[in-house]
């Protein structure tokens, strides 16, 4: 049985596909382990870490509200409270009240959740460098037909 998302717009793949594909998931992988046991030698969570950095690297300002972290870190609300909750007990972030809307609260970083990213980021970004092709996105032959029709 096939859904819709199955079944919609795509050639079979060839076995060049899958081997892209795969190398891609595997090149996921290996940035994702290194992560996790980089965080975990510096007395931090990978959760932690990705609270942090979603933060400092949110667009155009350094705060997020509960929702918008719910969001960016594919967490349900009260996942977000709990770890922002963890977080804070560990002085990695704090909540402030909104300026804007009294009912919203701010979460940001404080000087140690600062502190930790200047450690952790660089490290990160240099790994992502020395992965370099294993991350680089697939290139199709050609686009996949949406069933939208058209055409040149």
């Amino acid at each position: 049985m096939t859904t819709k998302d199955e079944s919609v717009g795509s050639k079979r793949l060839t076995k060049q596909d899958f081997e892209e594909l795969a190398r891609f998931r595997f090149g996921i992988r290996r940035y994702l382990r290194f992560s996790e046991e980089t965080v975990r030698r510096h007395g931090l969570t990978p959760q932690h870490y990705q609270l942090m950095l979603a933060l400092k690297g949110f667009p155009g300002r350094e705060w997020a509200t509960m929702r918008e972290l719910a969001e960016r870190l594919q967490l349900r609300h009260h996942s977000v409270v709990e770890l922002v909750n963890r977080a804070q007990k560990q002085d990695l972030v704090e909540r402030v009240p909104d300026t804007t809307d009294a009912r919203a609260v701010r979460v940001q970083l404080t000087a140690g959740g600062h502190r930790a990213l200047a450690r952790l980021s660089p490290l990160h970004r240099d790994e992502l460098r020395r992965l370099g092709a294993a991350l680089t996105l697939p290139i199709w032959d050609e686009a996949p037909d949406n069933g939208q029709g058209g055409g040149a």
